[in-house]
């Protein structure tokens, strides 16, 4: 999957190689390789914040943020009552 970077001009695009990784709220960055010129680039991490689809739509976001429920659920856990 392509996606390109959210604050570049020339609109260079980043071949995701880890999609699981894109797809997980729990990660915050996505291994990639940019495609700009006739080289290829190099494999790092990129920003999931920074990247868009091509059309410029940003990412669902079920792959950038935990759910709510599963936020509040591990900061207000109760410990269990002594019997």
């Amino acid at each position: 999957m392509f996606l390109r970077i959210q604050h570049d001009d020339d609109s260079s695009l980043v071949e995701v190689l880890d999609l699981p990784q894109l797809f997980d709220p729990f990660e915050t960055k996505v291994l990639g390789r940019l495609h700009a010129g006739e080289e290829l680039q190099e494999p790092q991490d990129w920003p999931k914040a920074e990247l868009r689809f091509p059309s410029g739509e940003a990412l669902p976001g079920c792959w950038l943020q935990v759910a709510q429920g599963v936020v509040e659920s591990t900061e207000h856990a109760q410990e269990p009552v002594a019997g």
